[in-house]
């Protein structure tokens, strides 16, 4: 069993940065692959950014590619998304993702454990 805690969550204007953390419970975190996803109200989960076991390889959505970053520190067993360059529709609850592969992933399908989520807000 995989337990993930997200943070760094807030309310930021827009042209803002934040950063997201995932802590990920477990000795094999340095096999899977991570990443993070997002929902509004009324919405299905939609990617954002997946990383790669090792993480030398990386996707993010078109909606956010030149804006949002993701990387990973396999000692510390965390995984982070840099946002910078915020606009409002980015606002949503953010959800930390594992797949118990090493490859990354788009498809909420893929996804074996989910973190509890955290509010991102972005005002105009």
């Amino acid at each position: 069993q995989v337990q993930l805690v997200e943070s760094g969550g807030g309310l930021v204007q827009a042209g803002g940065s934040l950063r997201l953390s995932c802590v990920a419970s477990g000795p094999t975190f340095g096999y899977y692959a991570m990443g993070w996803f997002r929902q509004t109200s009324g919405k299905e989960r939609e990617f954002v950014a997946a990383i790669n076991w090792s993480g030398g390889l990386t996707s993010v959505a078109n909606s956010v590619k030149g804006r949002f970053t993701v990387s990973r520190v396999n000692g510390k067993n965390t995984v982070y998304l840099q946002m910078n360059s915020l606009k409002p529709e980015d606002t949503a609850v953010y959800f930390c993702a594992v797949r118990t592969s090493g490859g990354i992933f788009s498809n909420r399908d893929e996804i074996a454990y989910w973190g509890q989520g955290t509010q991102v807000t972005v005002s105009p």
